[in-house]
């Protein structure tokens, strides 16, 4: 172990005294079962989980999140907000390894339980009204005010709440949180956060969980060849 290594989260790998049933979901997913037997280890910086919908990549980040103390419907390690449990099992069969003197401030932001974050954000008295704001406008005020220090900070689908400017201004935070020493896991369906460089892409898939670069990801070939003529799919789903 070195002791230059200060990432808040090293790796991530199954608890020793674990019981789960492999066939059930979510341990049946190819990346979750990679996870479970091979663990991660989490680089410095930013990482990218992405993957089509059902591949695991929320059911990961919202696992990670709540193995690392945070709350699993967003907030930090001290929020005690909660609306209806609807989180997988899957965070009690995961370990958190950290560094030794590493940033302990964390943050969980995650697009469908922002709602209720406000809410419990509003209750406590302190920052603005942020249900008085557009769905972007309160996701950005969010950022701005929690991810401001090196730590460990994990967000879910981000770009559900920002327009296309908004979405580079989160690539810019991100940027210079990596450069602070933060480390960020993020899983998302863009091809424009997952353009930040420097960034890790990891894609889920039914293979599992593979390291990739932008240009091979998939989605980014899908948006490519839809921009340049979108007949090519909608003559496929449209009437």
């Amino acid at each position: 172990m070195s002791l230059d290594d200060v990432r808040p989260v090293r790796r991530i790998t199954r608890r020793d005294s674990a019981g789960y049933d492999p066939e059930q979901w979510p341990y049946h997913l190819p990346a979750v079962r990679m996870l479970l037997d091979d663990g991660l280890d989490l680089p410095p910086g930013v990482t990218f989980l992405v993957g089509e919908n059902g591949a695991g990549k929320s059911t990961v980040v919202e696992a990670v999140a709540a193995a690392a103390g945070l709350n699993a419907e967003g907030g930090s390690r001290n929020a005690r907000h909660t609306t209806r449990v609807s989180e997988s099992p899957l965070h009690e069969a995961l370990q958190i390894v950290r560094s030794p003197g590493a940033p302990r401030w964390s943050y969980f932001l995650r697009a469908e339980t922002m709602h209720g974050l406000y809410t419990y954000l509003e209750d406590l008295g302190s920052g603005p009204r942020l249900h008085e704001m557009s769905h972007g406008e309160s996701f950005l005020e969010v950022l701005s005010r929690h991810f401001d220090e090196p730590g460990f900070y994990v967000l879910d689908e981000p770009e559900a709440a920002l327009s296309f400017t908004s979405c580079l201004a989160l690539v810019d935070l991100l940027d210079r949180l990596a450069k602070a020493g933060a480390q960020v896991l993020c899983a998302t369906h863009s091809p424009l956060l997952t353009a930040l460089p420097g960034a890790t892409i990891l894609e889920l898939d039914d293979d599992g969980l593979r390291r990739t670069t932008w240009e091979d990801l998939e989605l980014v070939a899908h948006w490519r060849t839809y921009l340049r003529d979108p007949r090519a799919y909608l003559r496929h789903v449209l009437d």
